[in-house]
């Protein structure tokens, strides 16, 4: 059968009809270029709209800097974000995973790009993600130079999105991190985090289906939000603090715990001869981990695996300049203490525990 005579196909075919509106994307565009705006600086070349962002590197004041890229997402976090029809907090969710990976380098973020994807655009939603991704850049301190909306409805469902991030940042060659010299009886501190940041959702979502529990629910001895609000808490963002005490050369090494937990995270910055003493006591974990771990009967080896337990970021620095490195972290609004050193590696197990039972103040 010819086409012309297939009553299933429609006389004139456009874009529109297959599903993706040019129009509306143009309207975005238009009304995102006024809250974008607030994180132009000086380096920026371009505006929002040009094929290509513009960014002078020249500018930005380093003398020999190593550029650090990194690119990342919010994962499963997003579809609780559906389902709570709160948009305002995955935007910065999605800056902090990558400006965090990027200042455990020691690096400055200097700009971030976007990229979203939906399976038709709503403008109102669109706009509360991309401010989002603003507030995001501006705790950072970089600009957001540009990015990509793409209607996709072949490939998304229904009121469904999908979000990644890209961004760079630079370091003076001689303030790369991990340093060289880390060392048996260097003290680990810790920086609390928000809450699950944006790691290990798929079993959250595991634990929430298989109990039915609701996201309206409220947990008892929480504070007034309900579940869903806790779980969507924003990732914190370490940038300025960190950035501040290696200026003052007195940090060693950072990293992000992300999915992997601390079991993971540490031994990514530690040399191979060397391993991580955890005093387990002193994770303390925040609330919304206590009901995570009796909600799905976890146990303590896989929450320490799968979630930050409480901890954003761990940052290494020497015992001689360790109780300053606490009080300067305190002093810039982040919560740190003590919670282990390094050791010789004389196991096949990187991170160790000790009381470990006491974790959940058992």
């Amino acid at each position: 059968m010819s086409a012309s005579k297939n009553k299933n196909i429609p006389k004139t075919l456009t874009y529109k009809k297959a599903g993706v509106n040019i129009e509306a994307g143009n309207k975005l565009v238009k009304e995102i270029r006024t809250i974008v705006k607030q994180t132009k600086k000086l380096e920026n070349k371009g505006t929002i709209g040009n094929f290509g962002a513009l960014f002078d590197i020249g500018k930005t004041g380093f003398k020999n800097p190593i550029l650090v890229a990194a690119s990342d997402g919010v994962g499963t976090k997003i579809l609780l974000a559906e389902e709570m029809k709160i948009h305002k907090f995955i935007g910065i969710d999605l800056v902090a995973m990558s400006v965090n990976d990027i200042v455990v380098q020691g690096a400055k973020p200097l700009f971030f790009l976007d990229y979203l994807a939906v399976n038709k655009l709503n403008i109102r939603k669109a706009k509360e993600i991309i401010s989002g991704i603003v507030k995001g850049t501006e705790i950072s301190g970089c600009s957001l130079i540009g990015g990509e909306t793409a209607e996709l409805p072949d490939i998304y469902r229904k009121n469904t999105y999908d979000l990644a991030g890209f961004a760079l940042g630079a370091v003076e060659k001689d303030k790369v991190l991990p340093r060289s010299n880390i060392a048996k009886k260097d003290i680990i501190i810790a920086l609390k985090s928000s809450g699950i940041h944006s790691n290990g959702f798929s079993l959250v979502r595991k634990i929430i289906k298989h109990r039915k529990i609701s996201l309206y629910d409220k947990i008892l001895n929480f504070t007034s939000k309900n579940i869903g609000e806790h779980l969507l808490t924003p990732t914190k963002i370490y940038v300025k603090s960190i950035l501040h005490e290696n200026d003052l050369n007195n940090i060693k090494a950072c990293a992000h715990i992300t999915g992997g937990g601390l079991i993971d995270n540490l031994p990514r910055v530690l040399p191979s001869n060397l391993s991580a003493v955890i005093y387990a006591e002193e994770i303390r974990p925040l609330p919304i981990f206590h009901w995570l771990k009796d909600a799905g009967n976890i146990s303590t080896h896989e929450m320490l695996k799968t979630f930050n337990c409480g901890i954003g970021m761990c940052i290494i620095a020497s015992p001689a300049k360790a109780d300053k490195v606490v009080k300067n972290f305190n002093q810039m609004g982040e919560k740190a203490y003590v919670i282990g050193e390094i050791n010789s590696n004389t196991s096949s197990r990187r991170v160790i525990f000790t009381n470990k039972n006491k974790i959940w103040g058992s």
